[in-house]
Formats: structure tokens, sequence, C-alpha cells
């Protein structure tokens, strides 16, 4: 029985400016993992490794305990949604089933047309005169209607209304209903890591930055503010360090909390605080607004 959806050892790959560092990622078969950071973290190359768009050494990237991103077992139980959707601008939506179906074992052109109607995507408009919610949506419904094991998404709500968001994120919760499915998305949006995350795991600057159980984090980090400055003994417990005009904030180990006095306040941290502190102390500069 297939224990691990996805499995990333080591990756690592370099482009210009940007370096993926050494990445590690394990997808649980079950488990939604929520892929999170700044824009340039590396989301959307560690994507890209995964469904086998680039290459992936050096390191190694297996699906369902094994396969090799582009084996022809993998295409068949893998679904992908990036930015665009990959069917031609000049396609009818109604005949996309028709055009790419057969190249699918499991194809299933009622499932795919009951997803059109949920998601109102016009049928017999043309892909390119789609909105780009409406493409999002079209690609979300071309990679379920072949009924996958694992569902890779990069940036699923992106361009979505607030109804749309919702009603997809409807179809993802039902899709993990089957305890043999997976899913893997990125995001910017928090509320769809409490919506569907059992994992998140963080990015910065190509490398991992925390991965861990969204209550987890809670549990783990804190936020703290004061007035000046932190003491000398302090600071180097302060990740990501900002100071502004009198004041200054960063990000704290929840249990180091007892080394900051009353006059202090520590509030509870959220994901979006874990990305922004942790990016800022990657780039090991003090931000001074």
């Amino acid at each position: 029985m297939t224990t691990n959806a996805i499995e990333v050892r080591g990756l690592s790959r370099a482009s210009g400016t940007f370096r993926l560092d050494d990445v590690d990622l394990v997808l649980p078969v079950g488990t939604v993992l929520g892929l999170v950071g700044p824009n340039g973290a590396g989301k959307t190359t560690t994507i890209r490794s995964v469904v086998g768009m680039i290459d992936t050494e050096p390191g190694s990237v297996t699906l369902f305990d094994g396969l090799r991103p582009g084996h022809p077992d993998v295409a068949q139980r893998l679904g992908v949604v990036l930015d665009l959707p990959f069917v031609g601008p000049e396609w009818r939506v109604d005949r996309i089933g028709r055009r790419i179906g057969g190249f699918y074992e499991h194809w299933d052109e009622a499932w795919f047309h009951e997803l059109l109607r949920r998601f109102e995507v016009p049928t017999t408009t043309k892909v390119g005169g789609l909105s780009r919610g409406q493409g999002v949506k079209l690609s979300v419904a071309t990679a379920l209607a072949h009924r996958p094991e694992l569902l890779v998404l990069d940036e699923p709500t992106s361009g979505l209304d607030p109804v749309s968001r919702a009603e997809l994120l409807d179809v993802l919760r039902e899709f993990m209903t089957d305890p043999l499915h997976s899913l893997l998305f990125t995001t910017h949006t928090t509320a769809d890591l409490d919506a569907l995350a059992d994992r998140i795991q963080v990015l910065g600057r190509g490398r991992v930055v925390w991965s861990g159980t969204v209550d987890a984090l809670h549990e783990e980090f804190a936020v703290v503010r004061g007035a000046g400055r932190p003491d000398p003994g302090t600071e180097r417990a302060v990740i990501g360090l900002r100071l502004e005009h009198d004041r200054w904030d960063g990000l704290i180990q929840l249990a180091d909390s007892a080394l900051f006095g009353p006059d202090v306040v520590v509030d509870d941290a959220t994901v979006d605080d874990v990305v922004v502190f942790s990016a800022r102390h990657h780039d090991r500069t003090e931000v001074t607004a």
C-alpha cells in the first residue's frame, strides 16, 4: 500500500540569483500540505520539480512510493493545476474531453461537465475567452475529471471571487474524503490553510524555514512588540527584528517569552507572521521602516 504520495529529498536548483537549497518535503497519503512563503521563496520551483516540469537533480523526487515524475503511471494518478489553463486557447470548453480524455484511463466526461456546471464555467466559450477566474476553475475541473489520487495545485484560489473560492474549497474537501487521496497546494491566503491543510511547510529564500501542523505553529511561535530596542541579552532570541521609529517587533519561540519583561507585549503568531519575520531573518538584515 502506498504510504507517501510525494517524497522530496535534498532538492537543489540554481537559476540566476535564485537557489533552491536542499529542500525536503514529504506528503503522506490522505494528507493535505500547504506550501507557503513570500514571492521568490521557491514554491513554484518546488511544485514544478514535483510534477516533472524541471530537472530534479541534485536531489530526488518520487511519487507514490518510488515512481519518478514523468512515469506513465504518474500521469494517470496525478492532477495538476498551474497558473494558466494548459489547453489551447482556441479549444471550446465543452470539447476538451474529446481532445484529451483518451489519454486517461479513468476520464469521466460526466464528472467533468458536472464540475463545469458547479463552477459556472461557460461551456460553449473558447478557452481564450474565459476570465482568469474561469480559467482557474476550468483547470481544476480538467485535473479532477480523470479521477486522480494526487492533486498538485499552484495558487488554486488566485483570481477567484469569494463565492467561487468557497465552491472550489468545497470540491477540494470532497476530493479529500477519500482516504487514498492527497493534496499539495501553494497559497498566499491564510484562510485556505485553515480550510484545507493538515500540515504546512514554510519556504524562505529557497530553504525550508518550518514544517509541521498549523496547531504546532501556533504552539511554537509568538510575536513580541516593545518600545525602544530589545535588550542585547534578549535580542538574539528575536527572529526578523524590525525597528520602526521608537518601537520594535519580531518573532520568537514561544518558550522564550519568559526572557522578556512586563513592558513587552507577546501575541499569538499567525502563519503570515512566521512567513514575514522568517523571510526577514533569512535575509540577515535588520529592517527599519
